[in-house]
Formats: C-alpha cells, sequence, structure tokens
C-alpha cells in the first residue's frame, strides 16, 4: 500500500479544545490513522500516518471547517510504521515555549516569505541570516547553507540562546523550522525584544524541500517519527557527522544507557552490532551492571 504523512498546524483561538481533541481523534480513529496532535486555545499542530485514500479522506473531511480551510496540508511519502499509536492531546501551547502570554502569533509574528523568495535571495546573494529554530540534533543532519545554529536543545531554550544571536539584531534575519509551527512563535518572540527585519519561511524547510529538492538545503530534514530523516531528492551533501568519527552519516540512534539516552548520529562501523553509546562511561555502566 501507499502511505502519506501528513503535517499541519495553524494559530487559530480555539474556544473549547477538548471538543476538539474528541472531533479529531474520532475522525483519525474512522480512517485508521496514527501520530499525534496537539490541540490548545492557541491552536493546532499535527502530524498523521494512513494509507493515502484514508489520509486524503481525513483531509477532506476535517479541513471542511471553516477555521481550517486556509490551512496547507504538508504531504510526505509514508512507510506504514512511522507512529506506534495514535495520540490526541490538549495541551497548553501547539509549541513548548513557554513565553510569556504577550508573545501571541495570533497577533504578532514576523512576515512570511514565500519559497521561491527565499531561492531568490541564494541566487542574488541577498545580505541575510538564516537562524535555525529547530533543536541541535535536528540541525546535525541537515540545514539551510550558512544558517546560524542556535544551539537549543528544545524551544524553550530561546531566550537564553538570544544573547548568541545579539549580534543579528538589525540583519536581515530569516527563521526557520520543519514545518513553520515554531517560526510562528520564535519569530514573534525577536520582534519583542527588539529585532528590526525578522521573517519566516512560509511551510518551513518541509515545504523549501519540496519545491526545490537539493537546493540551499543540505543533507536530510529530521522528523519526529520512526523515519528520523527524510529528503525529497536532488543532489544532496551529507552533512552529517558521526559524533565519535567524524565520518559522514544519516543515522540517528539513543544512547544505549537508559539513564542517558542522548540521540545522536553514528555511522556504521562505530555503531557496530547491538546498542550504540555515547561515551565509555555509558557503555560501561550498561555492561558492568
Amino acid at each position: 500500500m501507499n502511505y502519506q504523512v501528513l503535517l499541519f498546524y495553524k494559530y487559530v483561538t480555539i474556544e473549547d479544545p477538548t471538543v476538539l481533541m474528541h472531533e479529531v481523534r474520532t475522525l483519525a480513529q474512522k480512517h485508521h490513522l496514527l501520530g499525534r496532535v496537539l490541540i490548545a486555545e492557541e491552536g493546532i499542530n499535527g502530524t498523521l500516518e494512513g494509507t493515502l485514500p484514508n489520509t486524503e479522506a481525513f483531509v477532506s473531511a476535517f479541513f471542511s471547517n471553516p477555521r481550517f480551510t486556509d490551512i496547507l496540508v504538508k504531504r510526505s511519502t509514508g512507510n506504514g510504521v512511522s507512529f506506534k499509536k495514535l495520540v490526541v492531546k490538549v495541551r497548553d501551547e501547539i509549541v513548548g515555549t513557554r513565553f510569556d502570554k504577550e508573545i501571541d502569533p495570533r497577533v504578532r509574528t514576523a512576515p512570511r516569505i514565500q519559497p521561491e523568495e527565499l531561492r531568490s535571495w541564494y541566487e542574488q546573494g541577498e545580505d541575510f541570516v538564516v537562524v535555525d529554530m529547530r533543536n541541535d540534533y535536528e540541525y546535525r543532519s541537515g540545514h539551510f547553507t550558512d544558517s546560524i545554529n542556535p544551539g537549543l536543545s528544545n524551544s524553550r531554550d530561546l531566550p537564553e540562546a538570544l544573547p548568541k544571536l545579539a549580534v543579528y539584531k538589525d540583519k536581515k534575519v530569516l527563521t526557520v523550522c520543519t514545518g513553520g509551527v515554531r517560526c510562528e512563535k520564535m519569530s514573534a518572540y525577536l520582534l519583542h525584544e527588539g529585532f528590526s527585519d525578522v521573517y519566516q519561511l512560509e511551510n518551513g524547510i518541509h515545504g523549501y524541500m519540496e519545491k526545490y529538492p537539493g537546493k540551499d538545503f543540505k543533507g536530510t530534514l529530521y522528523t519526529f517519527d520512526k523515519r528520523l530523516t527524510m529528503d525529497f531528492g536532488g543532489d544532496r551533501e551529507v552533512v552529517g557527522r558521526c559524533y565519535h568519527c567524524d565520518t559522514p552519516t544519516e543515522t540517528y540512534v539513543n544512547c544505549g544507557n537508559d539513564f542517558c539516552h542522548l540521540h545522536f548520529l553514528v555511522c556504521s562501523e562505530c555503531k557496530g552490532e547491538g546498542s550504540a553509546y555515547c561515551t565509555p562511561t555509558c557503555k560501561e555502566t550498561c555492561t558492568t551492571s
């Protein structure tokens, strides 16, 4: 069977998130979809997988709702096992930033540019800075040319990373993330902190790679499911490096020590058979216990 993964979000006021949660769960179950959907008073953020007919049936039904008709759903090839189960939950935020309530993308966020405009910026040598708002481990397997990695462990780390980004306060800054949902808030935060010329990439890296595979974005795009990484074809450079020996690789593992579980890139030689460990200490702890 042909499987498809749907990626979608929108910042929009949801007056009763619990009611919407039940609606989404019921519809996803009806069409045998698995994945994760977060719903909050500020909006919805979801990733779902199923067969091609079932995912399209979900899209036709759910996005006929007037609140969501303008969402551009991002589609990619699935494998049928990207998710173990269906999770639909109500949360305080659809992205866990813990920013002050006044930083609200429904009120103020950065202007969006289309993939075509970013492509022209690269082609014409525009003076701009790409700030990657994903987590550090996501950045390592793929990123835009000359982009800045603030070194985030999660989205709520942005305030701590602000001093590192202060040098770009008066430059043209483009924030990027996987599908756009994080950049809605991250770019709003930069504007709140006095950055003067901030933009966000419409539909995120995913949308750009669909239109320009192998162009400007090097490596693979990290995904929060069992696929771990994906690309859209085209000539591309492997930019991921083994945590241990710096050999090019795009294979992610979790440290075999359950008390560590560091998520890192490793080559086949360093991984070997069985579990991989980030340090000799982690390995020794597990093999001697």
